[in-house]
């Protein structure tokens, strides 16, 4: 070999490393969130999901995305979708550990640790999750037609993965979309247009025929979707699956792929619905609005588990980078700025990661039980973890990939994984309601219960451990009792984000990190990462973050 070919001082990668073993933060907040767990099964998944085996899974299911075939080689309408077998093989994984329905059939804490579990296959592969989180959250509201829920409940907590093109009752395993979104309404869904007339009565409830189109389908090979559309009672939730009661093919006419940004190895379409496709009303007539409110409140919970995920994977490159590559005669990772960077990183991945569990514990108690308090944290924090921990994802991801430096940047044919999370960022902040969505649910959420009561007991843990979390905490409480006007609500939504995040920090983090992250979120209020105050313990915080 040519001695100028000779490849010198680059990082190895990232593999071989177990998930979950390696994550402090997310270890110590599930011990916090569901004392008691145990945690085998969790240690299993992050073992597979930080292997070569899956990682090469995760390069080739980005790196050769869906195909859409519309027509058969005689000519008649296929509307199918080819993958590329790595992609089976990735959602096989997702569904053996439970990712999709299966905690809806399980005994309290299921949710938090599918939560958790989200989070790890998250770092390995995040799009093929779409079809698996839409399927764990349409679940529970198909008990609105009992007859729909018992054809297709088992189907959809099974965990034998089944890609096969055939009707629901002879599969092993099943998965749901969603069809809200149309062209002209966006986030807007009572603008929707698609038409649902009635047509007849059957073992599945009543079932409509549906004329119209939806701007974004996800995951078109899903066995069936929950649609909204305009009945004569107002905007209604159907079930429409592909293959109707007497097995023949539901005609959902695709009409193309999405070209995105990122989340290539997830195939979300346009698609027609041409008069001639059935549905069966889910629930009452101009109810669909709360269906789908229901619906989303737990895929936005998955969106900030999802970048939760991806800011841990980001972070967990960029030291593991650091640790390895010499500059100016010192490791990166020895850098006194390079430090500062990685971990204030760090405390806002161990944030991440502790509300979006926090989220996921208000879910499994108010699933499971009657607590108020849960119940109103629940409406609360899942739009302030969607806004703030998504919006934070995509200049988290740019930070991350700056410690790699031009490799980060590069995609190598799939093997970039720093340039996949990358792109991937901004789709969590966007879909299920971007940030003004969510911040303007959090105030309809003021109108409800007392929350400024329940964020108070949700806060006293940290309580006089830090005079910039007091502060904050006692300008919060004031404020929601007077929320101010409406163009308002996002500093709203952060200022809350962080102050739950502290109080979370206080109770299963470190010192150095709660103290940390007082200083520079709550104290300084840094507009960029590694402008973290001295005396910080940065030190400590990376050893928590990554050991070495």
């Amino acid at each position: 070999m040519n001695a100028t070919h000779e490849v010198l001082n680059q990082s190895a990668p990232l593999v071989g490393v177990n998930l979950f073993e390696t994550n402090r933060a997310l270890r110590d907040a599930l011990a916090c969130q569901a004392p008691g767990l145990g945690t085998a099964r969790l240690s299993a998944l992050g073992r597979l999901a930080g292997s070569t085996e899956m990682q090469v899974h995760a390069r080739l299911a980005n790196a050769h995305p869906p195909r859409l075939l519309t027509h058969d080689v005689q000519g008649r309408r296929a509307d199918s979708v080819e993958f590329h077998p790595s992609y089976h093989a990735l959602m096989g994984a997702a569904l053996v550990h439970g990712l999709h329905g299966t905690p809806w059939s399980r005994p309290p804490l299921a949710h938090v640790e599918r939560a958790a579990a989200f989070m790890l296959f998250t770092e390995l592969e995040p799009s093929v999750l779409c079809p698996v989180s839409m399927t764990y959250a349409v679940t529970p509201s198909l008990r609105a037609n009992a007859a729909v829920h018992a054809a297709f409940g088992p189907g959809l907590a099974a965990t034998r993965y089944d890609p096969r093109f055939m009707p629901a009752s002879g599969k092993t395993a099943l998965t749901m979309g969603m069809g809200m979104t149309e062209k002209q309404g966006g986030s807007d869904v009572r603008a929707n247009t698609t038409r649902a007339e009635f047509d007849a009565d059957s073992a599945w409830g009543r079932a409509y025929r549906l004329t119209g189109h939806k701007w974004f389908l996800s995951a078109p090979m899903c066995d069936a979707f929950l649609v909204l559309a305009q009945a004569s009672g107002g905007l209604s939730c159907f079930f429409v699956p592909r293959f109707g009661i007497n097995g023949a093919v539901n005609p959902i006419r695709i009409q193309r792929l999405k070209d995105k940004l990122g989340n290539h190895a997830n195939a979300s379409s346009e698609v027609e619905f041409g008069g001639d496709t059935l549905g069966w009303l889910v629930g009452e007539e101009g109810r669909g609005v709360p269906q789908i409110l229901a619906m989303g409140a737990l895929t936005r919970l998955d969106c900030a588990l999802g970048t939760a995920g991806l800011m841990r994977q980001a972070l967990a490159l960029a030291i593991h980078h650091t640790r390895q590559r010499m500059a100016f005669g010192k490791r990166l990772a020895e850098q006194p700025l390079m430090k500062n960077v990685l971990a204030d990183l760090a405390l806002e991945s161990e944030a991440a990661t502790a509300l979006a569990l926090r989220v996921a514990r208000t879910v499994d108690e108010t699933e499971h039980g009657s607590d108020p308090h849960e119940a109103v944290m629940r409406r609360v924090l899942t739009p302030i973890a969607k806004f703030w921990i998504c919006k934070r994802g995509a200049s988290f991801a740019q930070e991350a990939m700056e410690c790699l430096g031009g490799n980060g940047y590069v995609e190598a044919a799939g093997e970039g994984v720093m340039a996949r999370i990358y792109r991937e960022m901004p789709v969590n902040s966007i879909w299920e309601g971007a940030g003004n969505i969510q911040a303007l649910d959090l105030l309809r959420a003021l109108r409800g219960a007392d929350v400024a009561a329940a964020l108070q007991q949700e806060l006293a843990p940290a309580q006089g451990a830090h005079p910039a979390f007091d502060a904050m905490a006692a300008r919060l409480l004031h404020a929601l009792y007077d929320p101010g006007d409406e163009a308002q609500a996002r500093r709203l939504a952060r200022d809350m984000a962080l102050a739950v995040q502290a109080a979370l920090l206080r109770r299963h983090a470190s010192d150095a990190v709660f103290d940390a992250f007082c200083s520079a979120r709550l104290a300084q209020a840094s507009d960029v990462f590694g402008a973290m105050p001295a005396g910080v313990d940065v030190d400590a915080i990376l050893e928590r973050a990554f050991p070495s």
